[in-house]
């Protein structure tokens, strides 16, 4: 089975109710979107790859579950190996070696992708177009900040991505950007708008 994005959207939403989670599936499908652009890879499958990784979440949170629930139900439903194993793999405590370019960058922009959310959302204009790499940088530092996004897993992220921080910032931030409107990041949540 190929999946396609109408297969990993529908996949999502029978799993997943809480809006916040289905936007940070749709941030983290953006930003491997980017990435397999940038690499030269299958924008479509990455996409889809980002989507999914946490569609078992809601239903399974523990440690002991999840991912490993959702590689179980992918597997019953026939959804392809690479894929399954970039989903575990974005998980430490799995013991899934990431092997493949996919999976290394699924790791590196989950938890960016949702740090960087945060960051546009306390920005008064609540808009991403005024997230700067600087901004980012300096609310990682601050561990009162985002406190459930994992500040080793970030940087590990970007070791083995090979890539250098700031840089991992800006694309970030720019596949974000590309997404605004969904991801209600560009500036209609402000109180102003």
């Amino acid at each position: 089975m190929e999946p396609t994005r109408e297969q990993a959207w529908a996949l999502l939403n029978e799993f997943t109710t809480s809006p916040s989670l289905i936007k940070h599936a749709l941030a983290v499908e953006a930003s491997m979107r980017y990435y397999a652009r940038k690499f030269g890879e299958d924008e479509e499958r990455w996409g889809i790859v980002g989507l999914i990784h946490d569609f078992d979440y809601e239903k399974y949170p523990s440690l002991d579950d999840h991912p490993f629930r959702g590689a179980e139900i992918l597997r019953e439903r026939g959804w392809p190996e690479d894929i399954i194993r970039a989903v575990l793999g974005h998980g430490n405590h799995t013991g899934v070696p990431r092997d493949t370019l996919m999976a290394r960058t699924l790791f590196a922009v989950d938890e960016l992708s949702g740090f960087v959310t945060a960051v546009a959302l306390v920005r008064e204009s609540k808009s991403i177009f005024d997230v700067k790499v600087s901004s980012v940088k300096k609310k990682l530092k601050d561990k009162a900040f985002a406190r459930g996004v994992s500040r080793e897993d970030v940087y590990r992220g970007v070791e083995e991505l090979g890539i250098p921080l700031d840089e991992h910032i800006a694309n970030v931030i720019a596949a974000l950007q590309e997404a605004a409107a969904v991801l209600e990041l560009d500036g209609r949540l402000s109180a102003g708008a």
